[in-house]
């Protein structure tokens, strides 16, 4: 068994079934499909750990990302007028010159008369005496829309452990998730402030409604908590740092069951709404939008991969909106944003119309819709409220694809 491999010893105390989750150590956000960045504070102080660095650094910047119980030391070189660096510790050696070439790739945006460029990439970090890969994203530190991360890099796991389990008798898939990529698969303890109890930041989810995909409401259970599924409340028990074994037993306490989010995939019917846009137009989805193909887009501006996608977006919009394709944005934007918002989607070229309420995660239809990771975005036949395609065929140049395809079907 690898340092991965994660046993459950007793899921079920009468079935005594054992079951073994394998690990993923890249590519696991994907399936997850959804995940939580985390902020590193960088300094242009390098850290005395660092034994060696590379040659020809010349605006760097360091950081050391806590790490299964380490500290992996991370240097950004971003000199100007030329493309930045990212280089990571990978072997936890404290050299930063023998981890080999780290993925860090340069986006030009342009607002008005100003370019800023939006880096992303990652690489692997040591979990036991594994390599597993951790994603990252930094916003240009001139950006002075984002000037609260110029000294911050965003990361977040790309890696977990997944199988299969057996509750109430009936086989399901599942994945562990290290959320707050921390390398410490127990989480952090529970802590209960103004009658709230605060999360561990490891998932164990789980499909329970069989539909090929994790969701965060009635699927997404966190590893300190009691859950209920079928009735019955369970909790997870024995759990090591690493994943390496735990158990499922069946709990003395009880929790309600949540229900799994409405069904939102390609076919289905798209929830119907009534809102007021962000110019006051009284808006009904999807029966304003007859005769035409829309996209449903939830976003918001503190959205690093929500940004990235709006250049297609408006090329799209641009391209194909005399021929009968529209855009409704839902903004998951934080209270009293409003004004940052508009100026934001005008400099953007954003020529569509927004729903705010500054609900942030629980905006009133954000909520309707179980929307628990942005971006989200739906292409709907406006007269019929079918779902045609989804986000795997609604990103970067598929998106134009798919608009193309759906208007074609539509003339005929």
């Amino acid at each position: 068994m690898t340092t991965f491999a994660l046993t459950v010893a007793a899921l079920l105390a009468a079935s005594g079934d054992t079951v073994v989750l394998k690990p993923v150590n890249s590519g696991a956000g994907a399936k997850i499909g959804s995940y939580m960045p985390q902020r590193l504070t960088l300094s242009a102080t390098k850290p005395a750990a660092i034994t060696k660095a590379p040659e020809g650094l010349t605006d760097a910047m360091y950081g050391e990302l806590a790490f299964a119980g380490k500290k992996v030391a991370i240097i950004v070189n971003e000199p100007a007028g030329k493309p930045a660096t990212l280089y990571i510790d990978s072997n936890g050696n404290n050299d930063l010159t023998d981890d080999g070439a780290q993925k860090w790739e340069g986006k030009t945006n342009k607002s008005g008369d100003k370019e800023t460029t939006m880096y992303s990439g990652g690489g692997n970090v040591m979990l036991g005496t594994t390599p597993v890969n951790i994603n990252m994203y930094r916003f240009d530190k001139n950006d002075p829309t984002r000037a609260q991360l110029k000294d911050v890099l965003l990361y977040y796991r790309d890696y977990a452990l997944e199988g299969e389990v057996t509750v109430g008798g009936k086989s399901m898939k599942a994945m562990l998730a290290d959320d707050m990529t921390t390398g410490d698969y127990r989480g952090k303890a529970i802590e209960t402030k103004d009658g709230k109890e605060s999360a561990s930041g490891v998932n164990l989810m789980i499909d329970v409604n069989g539909n090929g995909k994790f969701d965060r409401k009635g699927e997404s259970f966190d590893v300190r908590k009691p859950f209920n599924i079928g009735g019955t409340t369970y909790e997870v028990k024995e759990l090591d740092a690493a994943g390496a074994s735990f158990q499922i037993a069946k709990s003395d306490k009880k929790v309600d069951e949540i229900p799994t989010p409405p069904d939102l995939s390609k076919g289905a019917n798209i929830i119907a709404f009534e809102a007021t846009s962000m110019t006051g137009k009284k808006i009904n989805f999807p029966g304003d939008y007859k005769g035409k193909v829309v996209l449903l887009d939830f976003w918001a501006t503190w959205c690093g991969p929500c940004v990235k996608e709006i250049p297609h977006v408006v090329e799209a919009h641009k391209t194909y909106g005399s021929q009968g394709f529209e855009v409704l944005g839902i903004s998951l934007d934080q209270k009293d944003k409003a004004e940052h918002v508009t100026k934001f989607t005008a400099d953007k070229g954003m020529a569509w119309e927004q729903v705010y309420d500054g609900g942030f995660w629980k905006a009133a239809i954000a909520q309707k819709y179980a929307i628990d990771s942005i971006p989200a975005v739906f292409l709907v036949d406006g007269d019929t409220g079918k779902i045609l395609a989804t986000a795997s065929d609604l990103r970067g140049d598929k998106l134009a694809k798919s608009v193309e395809a759906a208007l074609a079907a539509k003339k005929k």
